[in-house]
């Protein structure tokens, strides 16, 4: 057990203090995570547990997958994370809402034909499918006029063969919405009681791009992440924000009052796993982020990444928080480190954290929390259980 100085004494993990938020998650932390993709999925689902108060500001710059079908086809921003992160989070008990969850988890065949899959669909918005009968009215009124807002306005050639159906409902909300997302995620939050918060950290229809260090610029989140295309061959210099999806058109935005209030408030800022820039540092980008991050008084800290993240070209632990906060300082120049950030968790005797250098970390007054959060179980990931409980000791 590892003790350290928060803004006051802290154990990690701290029994008493986890114990005391698994009795009432209701009255539980806020701590906030800036994310995206599935690396958080595992953790979220484990800190329902013992709050329902986490908030994940989620990146809508996604352009692989399935959300790339409905980006092409609507000219929207990403859903699929937002839906992943709201199930992930979702009520799974008898008190929650498991038929709905069922049906916003389904995914259409991939080896069917279009013309059957258009049929499963349209008895969904008629309410005649098996998944859709299970969910009692008025909620079953509510996801059939989702359903069918989509189906309305999906072009004839539209793809729909291994099609989430909790996609094409936010879809259909958000078109019916004038194009806003947030009276949809709402709707979706309450549709699976969500025990948290989630939103888009912007609502705007923006792509990701990046120059890399040799001068060439990629668009599209996807050209980064080395799962869809060959990974990139040349570290990232900057990152950047563009208004057209195959080429580079600089746009900018800016955070809403609203995800400011929920970063300033927040009682734990959260710098998390995951694609280090299209999830993490994308975040960063919307004006006011990080004015916002710096405003909060309570701890700040940084999780690295296990192992080999593509978009990271091999940076050490040392290089990926400098440039975490080189990206933050080069927005508010005259901010001091500590109000960016406090802390690094990790796990070095279990962890590869390529070359980590943990008494240069420290000559920067960021302090190095070294505690377990592998486990033989989960290895060589993190343990949802004791990263929570770390997480959770700290506030």
């Amino acid at each position: 057990m590892k003790t350290i100085n928060v803004t006051r004494s802290a154990s990690i993990p701290d029994p008493i203090r986890i114990s005391r938020y698994r009795k009432v998650p209701e009255l539980g932390p806020k701590i906030l995570f800036f994310t995206g993709g599935s690396a958080l999925n595992g953790l979220s689902q484990h800190l329902k547990n013992f709050t329902y108060n986490s908030i994940h500001l989620v990146t809508p710059f996604d352009s692989g997958g399935s959300s790339a079908k409905l980006r092409d086809a609507f000219a929207m921003p990403a859903i699929g994370d937002l839906r992943s992160r709201m199930v992930a989070l979702a009520d799974e008990t008898i008190t929650g809402h498991p038929e709905v969850y069922r049906l916003f988890t389904y995914r259409l065949s991939m080896h069917q034909s279009q013309k059957i899959l258009l049929q499963q669909l349209m008895a969904m918005v008629e309410g005649n499918d098996p998944l859709i009968q299970a969910i009692p009215n008025p909620m079953r009124r509510l996801i059939r006029n989702l359903l069918g807002f989509f189906t309305r306005q999906m072009p004839k050639n539209f793809d729909l063969k291994g099609a989430s159906i909790g996609n094409l409902a936010l879809a259909g909300g958000y078109l019916n919405n004038h194009r806003h997302l947030d009276p949809v995620i709402f709707l979706f939050s309450k549709l699976v009681n969500v025990q948290g918060t989630v939103r888009a950290i912007i609502n705007d229809d923006l792509h990701l791009a990046a120059e890399l260090k040799s001068g060439e610029i990629l668009v599209g989140q996807h050209r980064m992440t080395g799962k869809e295309v060959m990974p990139i061959q040349s570290r990232i210099k900057h990152l950047m924000l563009s208004s057209h999806p195959d080429k580079y058109v600089p746009a900018k935005a800016i955070i809403r009052k609203k995800n400011r209030k929920l970063i300033q408030n927040a009682d734990l800022i959260c710098f998390p796993p995951g694609s280090f820039y299209s999830s993490l540092m994308a975040n960063l980008l919307p004006e006011g982020v990080i004015s916002a991050i710096a405003s909060n008084n309570n701890p700040k800290v940084f999780i690295p990444n296990l192992g080999n993240d593509p978009e990271q070209f091999g940076m050490t632990l040392r290089e990926s928080i400098d440039s975490l906060l080189s990206m933050m300082k080069q927005a508010s120049p005259a901010v001091s480190t500590d109000a960016l950030l406090n802390f690094v968790l990790l796990d070095s005797k279990h962890g590869n954290y390529n070359g980590s250098n943990l008494a240069t970390l420290k000559k920067k007054g960021i302090e190095i929390i070294d505690t377990r959060l592998i486990s033989p179980e989960s290895a060589p990931y993190y343990d949802p259980a004791l990263l929570s409980n770390a997480l959770l000791s700290l506030v």
